[in-house]
């Protein structure tokens, strides 16, 4: 195989080696993000704060928020660091700090021990998983498409994200067992395995990871020497107008989290047992692990945007269906809304955006570009479960809330893609090239 020990070489296309790389570090990295969602919902509510009430459980969803507010800093540090020094090496690095800050969430001290200065630290841990999430899908989404042939892109970048459902489903099958634990053990020692459980699947992700050689496209550009001493600088001056569309198609990951966290309390609160709702969110995300490939294999087909704008819409018209079934007793017809709703609808957007996104910007920017543009959009959707809450998410009736609040964030998303410019059929070298150009003259100079 050739390798890049000679910098007049340059390394082969290895898309599949890429997709699985991706796709095994995504799914440790949301295994770690998820399982901290989940456990929001139905776990900290009870150990890190004072009472288990409605306020405590609109401060646990702000706890798991926090790392939203980390991750445009995160985007900033690792997008410049991936454009610089490139994709692998920031890889190895999130997918360590997640492991880490993982599993020391397992080893805290609750609220009966240390009164505040647990969620304090709860707080700290989630602000390092925000961290290292800002650059896993942003990174892991530029190298897997810069290693896949030009027709093909959508299909290879999709496992990304088919990764972070990976992960989640891990997540929820992991959490069951332990929420059926008395609550004594529950809320003492069983909620803390999970946590620790992240340690092993991290050191398998890290073996498959390192393996992976660095892109053909960055290779190129830094042999050249048009690599930015700056990404941040060309990012903005020439690549604005796409990172503030990709922050306002980003509002769709909200769906993810009212989906995945929100409802899990929602579905609580109307009379769902726990585990039951925890099911939910396995199957659902069981069925996208086989649609969203096929949903990018449609996008190399018809185009990004049309998929993408699916995805978003059909998200909005479901929510509502799939909420409202939790309260009517019929657990089938519920089982069934969750997988249209997220294997059939959302699905369709997560697929494709890593795409979508990647494409606007030329290999110099995308790693920032992605990253930045992502991670500040997704401050909703990090605080989507708590702002729904306190608008009255999770008391009776709150199906409404939530798929209003479901409602207005896919029309926004849908709205900017259609601003987007279709790239389907543009060659992996001409991405973004009339930036690409200016990008090239700046650094020269």
């Amino acid at each position: 195989m050739t390798t890049t020990h000679d910098p007049g070489i340059l390394p082969e296309k290895t898309p599949r080696r890429a997709a699985l790389a991706s796709f095994m570090g995504s799914a440790v990295e949301y295994y770690d993000f998820f399982l901290f969602g989940s456990a929001a919902a139905l776990i900290f509510p009870h150990v890190f704060f004072p009472s288990d009430d409605e306020a405590s459980l609109v401060m646990s969803f702000a706890t798991f928020g926090f790392a939203y507010i980390a991750r445009p800093v995160g985007a900033v540090i690792l997008g410049h660091f991936g454009d610089r020094i490139g994709r692998q090496r920031v890889l190895m690095f999130t997918l360590v700090l997640m492991g880490l800050s993982t599993f020391l969430i397992g080893c805290l001290p609750t609220f009966d021990t240390i009164g505040w200065a647990a969620p304090v630290l709860l707080v700290i841990c989630r602000l390092l998983q925000g961290l290292s999430a800002a650059g896993e899908q942003a990174g892991a989404s530029s190298l897997t498409l810069e290693h896949s042939p030009d027709d093909q892109r959508a299909f290879y970048t999709s496992w990304t994200l088919t990764g972070t459902q990976g992960g989640l489903i891990l997540a929820s099958l992991v959490m069951i067992p332990f929420m059926a634990l008395p609550d004594e053990a529950k809320y003492s020692w069983g909620w803390r395995v999970p946590f620790w459980l992240s340690a092993a699947v991290v050191v398998v992700a890290y073996f498959i990871r390192r393996q992976l050689h660095e892109t053909p496209q960055f290779t190129e550009a830094k042999n050249a020497g048009t690599i930015a001493r700056m990404p941040l600088v060309p990012l903005l001056r020439h690549h604005w107008r796409d990172v503030v569309r990709v922050i306002l198609c980003a509002f769709i990951a909200a769906v993810s989290t009212v989906f995945a966290n929100l409802a899990l309390a929602y579905g609580k609160k109307v009379g769902l047992d726990a585990d039951l709702t925890l099911w939910l969110v396995v199957a659902a995300n069981v069925g996208a692990l086989f649609t969203q490939p096929l949903f990018g294999k449609l996008a190399d087909r018809i185009g990004r945007k049309p998929v993408f704008i699916y995805g978003a819409l059909s998200s909005a018209a479901l929510m509502p269906f799939y909420m409202l079934s939790m309260s009517q007793g019929n657990h089938l017809l519920t089982f069934a809304l969750a997988v249209a709703t997220f294997s059939f609808g959302y699905a369709a957007a997560n697929a494709v955006w890593p795409s979508f996104y990647g494409e606007m910007f030329s290999t110099q920017v995308r790693f920032s570009g992605m990253a930045i543009g992502t991670q500040i959009g997704f401050l909703l959707a990090g605080f989507a479960p708590s702002i729904v809450t306190a608008l009255g998410g999770v008391r009776e009736g709150g199906w409404v809330v939530i798929s209003l609040f479901t409602a207005v964030v896919c029309l926004i998303s849908a709205g900017a893609a259609l601003t987007a410019r279709e790239t389907k059929n543009v060659p992996t070298d001409q991405l973004g090239r009339s930036d690409a150009e200016s990008t090239r003259t700046l650094v020269a100079h």
